[in-house]
């Protein structure tokens, strides 16, 4: 699959000459067996449809892109680094050896290459974007801007992502069943305690609010006055540009017009997420 640019430092940094190159000379057989999941893998669940659908792939044309695997303990062992679906598949469609590329990486390598190989497909959740940083953070002591470097994301977006991780059970599995979204989410993270968040959750599943409803429920419980809303005139312009701002910054952005210019408010809910936002906004 080729990188999309800008995505982190991608393979071709971590394993030099890159997955493609390293295509050309240094494949061989291992079988299915042999290679061992990824102890660092951050996706805990796959989509069967779409598993089920590379499966048949693979049946039929046998696994095309080679596997990136590193020397287990035991001889002949194998860890997998890259390419967990394709391990899957080859499982499920009976076949009995792989083709594999072995290289050296250290444990936190296989993490941060297991978190670009998912990011590039789309295939993890929030929350397990959000525990893989949380690893990278707490058992490789990297700070945040330098796993925004990694993964090619911004500062802010890891900043925020790990925030979920403070969340109630309750939220959590609403998010992870796909009941709310992860802006409900970011929403609800306003409120000061886990009771509060799990009773919000509990409305805004109930009334099936969106998250803008959602973040007008917040504002109610946390004493805050209703945002007018925009003239008619004026909703088309400034809800593209909020919605521009709130994807640039990674947080909710108002915008409110007057007769002669405007406001606009840049909602924060911790102080790393102040400290990010003043890094991105001052940046020279």
């Amino acid at each position: 699959m080729a990188q999309k640019s800008g995505l982190g430092r991608g393979l071709g940094a971590l394993i030099p000459g890159g997955e493609n190159a390293l295509a050309e000379n240094g494949v061989m057989l291992a079988g299915v067996e042999q290679v061992l999941p990824n102890p660092r893998q951050p996706r805990s669940a796959m989509n069967p449809e779409e598993l089920g659908e590379l499966t048949e792939s693979v049946r039929e044309h046998g696994v095309l892109q080679p596997l990136i695997v590193t020397p287990g303990t035991a001889q002949g062992q194998f860890v997998l680094i890259a390419g967990e679906r394709r391990l899957q598949a080859a499982r499920l469609a009976g076949l009995s050896t792989v083709p594999v590329i072995v290289r050296q990486a250290t444990d936190q390598q296989r993490l941060e290459l297991a978190i670009i190989e998912n990011v590039q497909r789309s295939d993890l959740s929030a929350l397990e974007e959000a525990e893989a940083y949380r690893q990278l953070a707490e058992d490789f002591d990297l700070s945040h801007e330098e796993i925004a470097s990694k993964v090619g994301k911004s500062r802010v977006a890891i900043t925020n992502t790990l925030r979920l991780l403070k969340l109630p059970d309750s939220v959590k599995n609403a998010l992870i069943e796909r009941r709310i979204s992860e802006g409900h989410a970011r929403s609800l993270l306003a409120l000061s305690n886990p009771e509060a968040q799990a009773a919000a959750l509990r409305t805004v599943v109930t009334q099936e609010l969106n998250v803008r409803q959602t973040e007008e429920l917040v504002r109610k419980l946390l004493g805050e006055k209703p945002v007018r809303k925009p003239k008619p005139s004026q909703v088309p312009e400034l809800a593209e540009l909020e919605e521009r701002m709130r994807t640039s910054l990674g947080t909710k952005v108002l915008l409110k017009a007057g007769r002669k210019g405007g406001t606009v408010t840049i909602h924060y809910y911790s102080n790393e997420e102040l400290e990010a936002l003043m890094e991105r906004l001052l940046k020279p």
